[in-house]
């Protein structure tokens, strides 16, 4: 039986993640994949589809209520992949009991103010060009070696030399 393996979306949830299905037709044939639409998880209103609206309707509820939801189908030893938004719900699922062998989080930005971190392996992804990068004491205290990719912003997640170099890292840890 093939390990599960979580995706987790960004802050736009599959209205604007055609880029996911890069990374699920590189990873399916080792990991059973379950995509969550991080929107759906927090139940989030789409209605007004700008960053602003969206950012704040996570902010305030809408990542407790994605973990959650998450918590409530999830009962089983996954692995997970996570973007931005979606790094923070993994993280906070984790330390709420998801029984998570591996959480590869990218971009996740919003950790920078995490002051605990979960007991499941962790890497982390961020370009060199973001500007939310937890500062390195935050890295310093949790004793986490952050991947931080040359010339890279927040969206590096969408490119697809990006995508090739973290599905190549998660097949040879995971075959």
């Amino acid at each position: 039986m093939r390990p599960r393996l979580l995706i987790l979306s960004d802050l736009w949830g599959k209205a604007k993640s055609s880029w996911v299905d890069d990374y699920i037709n590189l990873l399916q044939d080792t990991f059973e994949i379950q995509f969550y639409d991080c929107c759906e998880l927090g139940g989030v209103d789409t209605t007004i589809f700008i960053e602003e609206n969206i950012h704040s309707q996570f902010v305030n509820g809408g990542i407790e209520r994605a973990v959650d939801v998450l918590l409530d189908k999830e009962k089983k030893q996954v692995f997970m992949l996570a973007f931005s938004i979606g790094g923070t719900i993994a993280w906070k699922a984790a330390l709420n009991g998801l029984n998570i062998e591996t959480l590869y989080l990218i971009s996740s930005t919003r950790l920078r103010y995490e002051i605990q971190a979960p007991s499941c392996n962790l890497k982390l992804y961020y370009g060199d060009q973001d500007n939310y990068i937890p500062d390195i004491s935050w890295f310093i205290n949790f004793q986490i070696i952050p991947e931080l990719n040359k010339n890279k912003s927040h969206l590096m997640y969408v490119e697809k030399d990006f995508i090739h170099l973290i599905c190549d890292v998660i097949l040879k840890e995971n075959t």
